[in-house]
Formats: C-alpha cells, sequence, structure tokens
C-alpha cells in the first residue's frame, strides 16, 4: 500500500485512511482545519520553517491528553465559572515572540467551546475559558500541541523552579565565557608579541590550538542565547543584533579554524570569545534583573485566607473560600480580612480600608452597611452576610483588571535594537560587496577577499554597539542599587528617562499612613500616665499615634479594662472611671460633648467629664517637597491621585506643592485617569504602595512600589524603592536620564567610529588583527565613557 505524509503533521499513513484536498493529504479533520487557518492567516511559511519536524497526528496522540478530562485534574487546575463555563491557566512552552501568541489564540478560538484564550507574552501564561460541554480539555491540549507548542497546566511553584532553572543556566553560561576569555586572552599575549617579534611555528600551531579549544565553548555554549535569537529574528524576517555578533564571532571563528588547519595566516579566536562573552554579559544582568512572572492571582489570593467560619444551625463550620455561598453568615474577627463582599448583620467596627481605597482613617461600619473585600476589621467581633461569591469578588474584579493592565502593557522600544537593526544589514551588504569585488574584480583571490570582507565584519562587529546599552545600564543599575533602588528590568531605566507624567498616591507614598497627632487640647489637668496606661494595649491606628506622641510613661496598673466595640475603651482607677475613644463612646457613656472634628480624634475622659482630645492627622513624608518641586523643574508634570475626600485632599497637595490631583477615587478610577494620559500620548508613571494601586501601577509605562507597600503593589511594579525614602523616586530618575544619555553617547561613539573604520577595511588597509585590536579599542572607549561619571 502507498504510503503519503499529511500535509500538516507530516506523518505518514496509507493512502486509503488520507482524506484528500487537491493536491494536499491530510491524516485527519484537526490537520486540515489548521493548515487552512494557517493559510488563510497568510502563514504559509510555517511549513517552510517547520522543515521534517513532525508534529504529532491528534488521532493518535489522543490517549496521551486524556489524563486531562480526568476529575482529580479539573478539582486540581479547572475553575467552575458562572454560567457553567471553566477556567484554566496553562503554561505554553516554545513561544518566543508575538507571532506564536497569536498563532496560539488564533487556533484556539476556532475551537467550539472556546469563549476567552489570552496569552501573556512575557509569562507564556494562557488564561482560557471554555464550555466544558462544547469542547473538552484532552481537545484543548492536543490541538496546542498540533501546531507544534507544548502546553502543561499552570503550577506557580512550578514556575519558580523554571525561573530558578533559566537563572542557573545562564550563570554558568557566563562563567565559561569568562572563563575562556581571561584565558584566551592569555594565549592571545603571546601570539601578538610572535607576531611582531617572531615565533616558532611548532609554539605557534599549539597556542593556535589552545585558543580553539576555549573559544569553541564560549561561543557555541555561552553564545547560545544569541544563535537562538538570531534563529528567531530571521524566522520573522528581521536582522536583529544578535545576528551580527554571531555573524562576526561565528565567521572570525571560521576563518580562525581554516588559517588554524592551513597555517596560512593569524588567527582571531580571541576575538570570536571576547565578543560573546563581553555581548552576553548584558544578557546575563537582564536575565537577573527581569522581573519575576508572577501571576497576580497567587499574589492577591495569598493576602486572604484561603478559609473562612461560616455559622450554620448555631454551628461554626470552616470553609474554603470558594465554597462559601451568597447568603452564608460569616463571623470575623479584629484583625481578620474580609474575604468576600459582605453586608454586617450583627456587630460594628472599624474598618481599615486603606489597602483597597488610599483612605488613611479606619472607616466605622454598622449594622446593615456593606463591607468590601480586602479590607481589615481593626476591632471587635461581626457577623456578615455573603452577597458577592469569591469570583465576583472587589479583590477578585481588581486581579482581572490588573491582568488585563499587565497584557496592555505598551511595547518599550530600545534604541539600541533599532539601530543594531539598520546597521546590522548595511554591515552585512557591505562586507559581501567588499568580498565580491576584493574577489571578481580585483581578482585578489579567495583568501585575500575572504580577509578583506572579515576584516570589515570584524572591524564592525557590534562589540561596541552591543555593549553600549548593558554597560550603560551597568552603572546605572549599580547606582541604583547602592541607593536601595531595584530597577527588575534595564529596558526601565530608559523608559522612565522619557516621562512627562508622573501621579503619585497620596496614602503611604506622599504620606506615611501612620496618622500623627497635630493638636492636643487639654480640658483639665490630669495624669498623662493614666491615658497612656488605657490605650497601650490597643493595636487600632489612633491609638498608636497617640502613644507615640506621648512618649515613654510609666504604665500603671487598671482595674476592669473593657474593649468597647468599634468605640474605645475603658477602664478604671482608684475608683475612677476612665475612658479613651470616640464621641459615639461618649454618647454611650451619657457623657456630653458638642465639639465637631474634621480629623480623627481621640477623646479622654475621667468620671464622665472630658480632660483632653488628640486630633490626628496622616504625616507628611520627609522630602516629598523637594521631589515634587525638583519633578517640576525638569518640567515633569506631577498629579496626586487619592481615595480620600476632597477637603483632606486639598490640605495635602497645598502642603507639598502639587497643583492638580483626583479624589475620592477607586482602584477602577485611578487606571481610567492613567489610560486617559497614556491616550493623549503622554508617557506616565505611578508611584504607589497598595493594592489599590495595583491596577494602574500595571497600566503606567513606568511603574514605582515604595518598599513598605503591599505584595502585590511589589510584584506588579517596574522599580521598587527598598525602603519608604521619597526621594528615591527623584535619585531613580536622576539615574535614568543619567544612564539614556550616556546610552545615546555610547551608540554615537560607535557609530562614529564605524564610519572611519569601515572605510578602511573596504578599501584593504586593515587586516583580521589590527580589526580585531581596533575593535577592542571601541569597546574600551565605550566602556571608559560609561564609567567616568558617576550616574546620578
Amino acid at each position: 500500500m502507498n504510503k503519503l505524509k499529511c500535509t500538516h503533521c507530516g506523518l505518514e499513513y496509507d493512502e486509503e485512511l488520507m482524506i484528500k484536498d487537491g493536491e494536499n493529504f491530510f491524516c485527519c479533520k484537526g490537520c486540515q482545519g489548521v493548515y487552512y487557518l494557517l493559510k488563510d492567516e497568510g502563514l504559509d511559511s510555517f511549513y517552510a520553517k517547520k522543515g521534517d519536524v513532525k508534529l504529532g497526528r491528534p488521532k493518535e496522540v489522543k490517549d496521551e491528553f486524556k489524563k486531562f478530562d480526568r476529575d482529580g485534574f479539573k478539582k486540581r487546575y479547572v475553575k467552575e465559572l458562572k454560567n457553567g463555563t471553566c477556567e484554566i491557566n496553562l503554561i505554553i512552552e516554545g513561544i518566543h515572540c508575538s507571532a506564536c501568541v497569536w498563532l496560539n489564540e488564533k487556533v484556539l478560538h476556532r475551537l467550539d467551546g472556546i469563549l476567552e484564550a489570552d496569552i501573556n507574552f512575557t509569562t507564556h501564561k494562557a488564561r482560557i475559558i471554555y464550555d466544558p460541554n462544547g469542547v473538552s480539555l484532552s481537545k484543548i491540549f492536543e490541538t496546542i500541541a498540533s501546531i507544534g507548542y507544548i502546553a502543561y497546566p499552570y503550577d506557580k511553584k512550578a514556575g519558580e523552579e523554571r525561573t530558578q532553572k533559566q537563572r542557573r543556566d545562564y550563570y554558568a553560561r557566563l562563567l565559561v565565557g569568562l572563563f575562556s576569555t581571561m584565558n584566551v586572552m592569555w594565549i592571545a599575549l603571546a601570539q601578538y608579541a610572535g607576531y611582531f617579534s617572531g615565533i616558532k611555528e611548532e609554539y605557534k600551531n599549539i597556542l593556535n590550538i589552545a585558543e580553539f579549544i576555549l573559544a569553541t565553548p564560549a561561543l557555541f555554549y555561552t553564545g547560545g542565547p544569541y544563535f537562538k535569537g538570531a534563529y528567531y529574528g530571521l524566522k520573522n524576517r528581521f536582522i536583529n543584533m544578535d545576528f551580527l555578533v554571531i555573524t562576526g564571532a561565528t565567521l572570525t571563528y571560521i576563518y580562525s579554524i581554516y588559517t588554524m588547519i592551513t597555517k596560512s595566516g593569524e588567527v582571531y579566536f580571541d576575538s570570536a570569545t571576547m565578543i560573546i562573552t563581553f555581548v552576553f554579559i548584558g544578557k546575563f544582568l537582564e536575565v537577573q534583573s527581569k522581573k519575576k512572572a508572577v501571576d497576580t492571582m497567587d499574589s492577591l489570593t495569598s493576602l486572604l485566607p484561603s478559609t473562612v467560619i461560616v455559622l450554620k444551625d448555631g454551628q461554626k463550620i470552616q470553609k474554603d473560600i470558594e465554597e462559601v455561598e451568597v447568603g452564608n453568615i460569616l463571623e470575623i474577627r479584629a484583625g481578620e480580612k474580609v474575604v468576600l463582599d459582605s453586608v454586617i448583620v450583627s456587630g460594628e467596627g472599624s474598618f481599615d480600608y486603606s489597602s483597597l481605597t488610599g483612605e488613611s482613617k479606619p472607616v466605622f461600619k454598622k449594622k446593615s452597611d456593606e463591607v468590601l473585600s480586602g479590607t481589615v476589621l481593626l476591632d471587635s467581633v461581626v457577623l456578615v452576610e455573603v452577597k458577592k461569591a469569591f469570583s465576583d469578588s472587589t479583590i477578585q474584579k481588581i486581579s482581572h483588571m490588573l491582568e488585563e493592565a499587565m497584557n496592555k502593557k505598551p511595547k518599550i522600544e530600545r534604541l539600541a535594537n533599532e539601530v543594531s537593526g539598520y546597521f546590522s544589514i548595511t554591515i552585512l551588504s557591505i562586507a559581501f560587496i567588499t568580498f565580491l569585488v576584493w574577489m571578481f574584480y580585483l581578482h585578489s583571490g579567495f583568501e585575500r577577499a575572504l580577509i578583506v570582507g572579515i576584516s570589515v565584519i570584524v572591524i564592525a562587529c557590534p562589540c561596541a554597539l552591543g555593549l553600549a546599552t548593558p554597560i550603560a545600564t551597568l552603572v546605572g543599575l549599580n547606582q541604583g542599587i547602592k541607593k536601595g533602588i531595584l530597577f527588575k528590568e534595564s529596558s526601565f531605566l530608559e523608559t522612565f528617562a522619557k516621562i512627562d507624567t508622573i501621579f503619585m498616591d497620596k496614602t503611604g507614598t506622599i504620606t506615611k499612613a501612620k496618622p500623627k497627632v497635630i493638636k492636643e487640647t487639654i480640658l483639665k489637668e490630669f495624669d498623662k500616665n493614666l491615658l497612656y496606661s488605657l490605650i497601650s494595649s490597643q493595636t487600632h491606628p489612633i491609638s498608636k499615634g497617640v502613644k507615640e506622641f506621648l512618649g515613654k510613661k510609666e504604665e500603671l496598673k487598671l482595674d476592669s479594662i473593657k474593649n468597647i466595640e468599634a468605640k474605645g475603651i475603658k477602664a478604671s482607677f482608684d475608683d475612677k472611671t476612665i475612658l479613651a475613644g470616640n464621641k459615639k463612646l461618649l454618647e454611650d457613656e451619657g457623657i456630653e460633648f458638642e465639639k465637631e472634628f474634621e480629623s480623627s480624634v481621640l477623646i479622654f475622659a475621667i468620671d464622665g467629664e472630658v480632660v483632653a482630645f488628640y486630633e490626628l492627622e496622616d504625616e507628611i513624608r520627609e522630602g516629598v517637597k523637594e521631589v515634587i518641586k525638583s519633578f517640576e523643574n525638569f518640567g515633569i508634570k506631577v498629579i496626586m491621585l487619592t481615595g480620600d475626600h476632597k477637603k483632606a485632599s486639598s490640605k495635602v497637595a497645598q502642603e507639598v506643592g502639587i497643583k492638580k490631583f483626583y479624589h475620592s477615587l477607586f482602584p477602577k478610577d485611578k487606571a481610567n485617569i492613567v489610560k486617559e494620559y497614556q491616550d493623549r500620548k503622554k508617557v506616565v508613571a505611578f508611584v504607589g504602595d497598595g493594592i489599590n494601586d495595583s491596577v494602574a501601577l500595571g497600566l503606567a509605562n513606568v511603574s514605582i512600589a515604595m518598599g513598605g507597600g503591599a505584595k502585590i503593589a511589589l510584584d506588579v511594579s517596574d522599580i521598587v524603592l527598598l525602603n519608604d525614602d521619597i526621594t528615591l523616586v527623584l535619585d531613580a530618575y536622576k539615574i535614568s536620564k543619567e544612564t539614556y544619555k550616556n546610552i545615546r553617547q555610547n551608540l554615537l561613539i560607535s557609530l562614529v567610529y564605524n564610519s572611519i573604520t569601515i572605510p578602511l577595511a573596504v578599501i584593504g588597509y586593515v587586516i583580521p588583527l589590527v580589526a580585531a585590536l581596533s575593535m577592542s579599542l571601541s569597546s574600551l572607549i565605550v566602556v571608559g565613557n560609561s564609567l567616568r561619571r558617576k550616574v546620578g
């Protein structure tokens, strides 16, 4: 029986089993559908690039994917949504570019039953929402496999292990490159000395072989990522800097092998080794500083308990948050986070909304009031009725908005890559034309033409161009670390230097998120040791603020201490009743006190008489005024965003010198404002610290998190201040500005150098040895320019 190859997957089957479609043959309908999808979208080149790789036939591999339909797998990795739909998160291996993302999304969307399929290029994570009645998990997995990619369920621990594995791999490559470079340069010194003073042929051959042995692992192991980058650049019809690095190093390496074997000239293994190793240092730094591929869902969920206490028929039952249903009654104690959007049915208390809205003052909630997920009960015990399931809760909505914001983050175009793209094509063209001219027009012979052609590539080899960015950014990154600033990717140095608008959250960024006594009013003299002793056992921020104001006092022994839910504290001392709290506490105790307050207050009373009260406000961070004024002097507009009310916001803005601010904002509002400015072609930075800032942080061109901020803010940010010093924001900008300036200077030096040396190489005045030395000199000039000034 005649066997035929499937046009799509490449596997062979008997002709009678194949689906004949014109001149094409398919083993199944799946292969036929994918083939026409690729053809309709103009991706016919997929098959040329695939070559002889066999993708596998869905009919045959179906058994392999049946495991994904098992109940145990679904329980662990599949999340059931409303209306009977399901969600699964996958990691797709083999994604190298945006075209890969597009292809996978297109193929998945063509499947019946797929409702959504979004793939994050940075993390290679796919979020798929599907109808289990329309498509099975095994079908989803085998469809991805049918176009040459490998999918497996997302697992946070496994993801961290893969990240660590990549870092170890790059570290090993760097060590090999450094070892080879240091040793090959010692041998090269002997080679250079022998070239000018003479050396025996047998010794020269031994040194050549030694250099060859050292250069080989540096080129093919350390340079592995560049070979890969060059391949995928060509695959997407783009000549990138990786291609030029590899071309220069590989041709130098091949020519050196030819010279070593024929013993007809000088070898340049040192040049090949140095090109790869020096440029790889930049690649290694980028991998090290690259932010973790974290899952924002996990980050947000980690802020909440995984179980809650549900009251049912007088019994307390512990349930997973996903199992809680609308209408269930939950018990929440002081210090616990609210997991689900609910309404209070019993009790009252003060809730900390700072992580959700940015509001610095505790918010008092009573029966029938709504409380949102992500807030913290500061005192008392309350019972709440669940109004929204976990998947619909406020904290989950923020999570989804954050994920969308991260996926829509604008792409950063690196100046070095743009220049090197055109530079690479130009140099390769010049080198090839030079070779042809010397070979056929000047009739100088193959060896001479090859030497001149390689000289052009070697002297113009983008070692200086490749170092222009990483060396300058290395200096900037080091300066940042010394000052307590962490740039998660070196590219953010460039982007931050280009901003024209900077948004600052108020609470926790401009202010310290720690209420401070601004006014003490003594109505009647009293022993402050009494007040100190009364509030010492309290963890409420207002009590802490007053305690800090009072300073160290003698702690007296009080009797009958009683915490009054969401109101204050009461005790007795020497037959006197003392209490400290809010106005509601006074009303309950029958104490009249008519004064109104615009800020937080703690009132202290002895035997039914108010003797003192303390007004508190959040404290402005040191150095904020100077930072804002400096940004304005740089021509950068500073805007404050906050969840606080207008009066408090206006006061803070006026105090720190901010001319424009937005108040009473929720997370989505902040994100919308950032997006609005970006739509006006503004390059914006956002400085924040809480969950309420995470969506805007993810959307901004550059996001900056205060060191003491919420974990989610740190995860999603591009720049992290390792402490809460606001002046570091200005330092980060200065470092970025100077670094970007250095990058441009280095690129200019490299291009000027090449414009002088390349013509000399073309006309044959430069041999590869001199070209290599000249190339090294250009690298030293670039390095020297980067190091000559202290950035920031």
